[in-house]
Parts: structure tokens; C-alpha cells; sequence
């Protein structure tokens, strides 16, 4: 007579039953931990961003991913305040903005984030008093020019690292918290990066990664201290983007143009406190952290000598 299965399982030594059902969690695990990427990913509808209030405030909009999201916010309906260094710039990007999309209401302000930031600020609570600024995207910072050692930081890049990417992210979100608050609803969007969070270390750029460490756990606290009053808080992580500031001019399978970053990046706004909206760098996200942290950070060191030696040598040439 055959045995039943059960019978058959009860008959097999223990730590075989033992390996199978490990085996079986971690099946079930990683299906639901796909099922979940491929949902949040290519099936979650993005929010309707008007909810929060009819205007976002944008930092550093006049390049990059700073830029791409002023265009993506105004074609889905929503007016914008640009807070930029840069009043040419600012006229631009504005000009650019309601050629395409004519209803848009515009304001600007003229913030240098590395001047008298208190002044700054105080420029932008004035401007956006009155109005119903429901979503900030704080996404000003600033990076080396390249790669170098922490001591070949000099004084005046490191305060500036200090100024724009932490304190000037901090006091625009303690400008414009106060009326989400008062509303009992908004969204706060703020960008850190790879360097800081996806990979264990970033060589070279030791203050950049630090000041985007800052943010992520800024961004995190934020999340738990207003979920309950209405204000979704959250952290964005990208890798490389084609940016000026990442000096790669053309975009890719795994680098995608600013506003292809942005298209992506309004789908996410208003769920996890911490997202890589651009869903191939979550790829190489998942493949950085199956590798042994010791592999990366050599690879990441080999990475960053080789910016450093290409910034020298532009330097030696300046100086010719």
C-alpha cells in the first residue's frame, strides 16, 4: 500500500523537514516580496497631488531633477513656487513652464542657499503667504565638483556642503510646515541619494554622503512625528540621474533623464517615507546589497579615484 504524503514526510529525518520548510518561507518570501515590487512599481495608482493643496513649493528648479519636477507638477495642475539662486534662471524655467502649460500660476523667489539663508527664507515665508503651498519638494543641495580626499576639502566647500544640503533643506521645511499644519494636510518630498543610503560608503565624497545621511533620517523622523496630522513625509533615494551635478550628459536603461526621474518620482509621492522611485535603480539597489559590503566599497574607492584623477587633470589644464 502507498503512503499518504503526510506519511511520507513523517518517515524523513527532521533536519530534512526542517531544510524544506526554510526553503518554503524563503519561496514565500521572495514571491510576495516580488509580488509587492512589481505592484508598487508598475500597478499602484500614483495620488492625486491636488489633494494636498493647489501649489508645490520647488527648490533649485532651474536644473536637473529640481527642474524636471517643476515641469511633471505643472502638467498635472499644479501652480508652483520656484525657489531658486539664479533670477535669470528663474525667468527661464517660469517662461519655459507657461509656454507649455499656459494655466499654470507662477511665483518666484530668489534664494542663495550658500548666502544669508535666514533672509532667504524669510523671502519664501512672505511669498507664500496666503496660498495653499500643499507640497514641497526640497531638492536643492550641491555635491564636489569631484572626487577628493575629506582633507582636500577646503573651508569654503565645506561649509557650503553644511549650509545648502542641511540647513537649507531644514529651515524651508520649518518655513512651510507651519500652514500643511494648519490645513491638516500636505506632502514633504525631499531628496537624498544612493550615496548615502543604497551603497555602505561613498569614498571621496565623505561630507555629500554625510549631509544626505542627515536628510533620510530628518525625512524619517518627520514621517512618524506629522502622519497622524495629515503630512506625508518622505525621502527619495535616486542613483545617478543625468544631471550636470552628476556630470553625465545622456540618460540610459539605468540613468534616466531629469524629467523621466520626475515622472516616476510623482507616482511615489504620499507612500513610503523612504522610495527609489525609478524602478531600475532599485535593480542595482537589490544587487548592492547581496554583495559582501567590503566588495562594494572597493569598487566604490576604484570608482571615485578614477573621477578624482579625470578632476585634477581638468584642474592642471585651467592652471596651464
Amino acid at each position: 500500500m502507498e503512503l499518504s504524503t503526510m506519511e511520507q514526510l513523517k518517515s524523513q529525518p527532521v533536519w530534512l523537514l526542517v531544510l524544506l520548510g526554510l526553503g518554503s518561507l524563503s519561496l514565500l518570501k521572495f514571491s510576495s516580496a516580488l509580488l509587492k515590487w512589481v505592484y508598487v512599481n508598475f500597478l499602484r495608482p500614483a495620488k492625486n497631488l491636488k489633494k494636498y493643496g493647489s501649489w508645490a513649493l520647488v527648490t533649485g528648479p532651474t536644473d536637473g531633477i529640481g527642474k524636471g519636477f517643476a515641469f511633471q507638477l505643472a502638467r498635472v495642475g499644479l501652480n508652483l513656487v520656484l525657489v531658486g539662486r539664479n533670477p535669470e534662471k528663474l525667468k527661464d524655467v517660469s517662461e519655459s513652464i507657461r509656454a507649455k502649460f499656459g494655466q499654470t500660476q507662477i511665483k518666484t523667489v530668489v534664494v542663495d542657499f550658500s548666502g544669508d539663508l535666514d533672509e532667504g527664507v524669510n523671502r519664501v515665508r512672505e511669498a507664500i503667504e496666503g496660498i495653499d503651498v500643499g507640497l514641497l519638494i526640497n531638492n536643492v543641495g550641491i555635491s564636489y565638483p569631484y572626487a577628493r580626499f575629506f582633507h582636500e576639502v577646503d573651508h569654503q566647500l565645506l561649509a557650503d556642503l553644511i549650509k545648502v544640503n542641511v540647513e537649507g533643506t531644514t529651515k524651508v521645511t520649518q518655513a512651510v510646515l507651519p500652514g500643511m499644519l494648519s490645513r491638516k494636510r500636505g506632502a514633504i518630498v525631499n531628496i537624498g541619494s544612493g550615496a548615502a543610503i543604497v551603497i555602505p560608503s561613498d569614498p571621496l565624497y565623505s561630507v555629500y554622503a554625510a549631509t544626505k545621511a542627515y536628510v533620510d533620517q530628518f525625512s524619517r523622523c518627520l514621517y512618524v512625528e506629522y502622519k497622524k496630522s495629515g503630512i506625508d513625509v518622505q525621502c527619495q533615494v535616486p542613483l545617478y540621474v543625468a544631471t550636470k551635478m552628476a556630470s553625465i550628459k545622456r540618460s540610459s536603461s539605468f540613468v534616466p533623464s531629469t524629467d523621466g526621474y520626475a515622472r516616476a518620482a510623482l507616482r511615489w509621492i504620499g507612500h513610503e517615507p523612504r522610495c527609489t522611485p525609478y524602478w531600475p535603480h532599485s535593480l542595482l539597489w537589490a544587487f548592492a546589497h547581496s554583495l559582501p559590503e567590503s566588495v562594494v566599497d572597493a569598487w566604490r574607492l576604484r570608482f571615485c579615484f578614477a573621477i578624482r584623477k579625470r578632476g585634477q587633470l581638468k584642474d592642471s589644464r585651467k592652471k596651464e
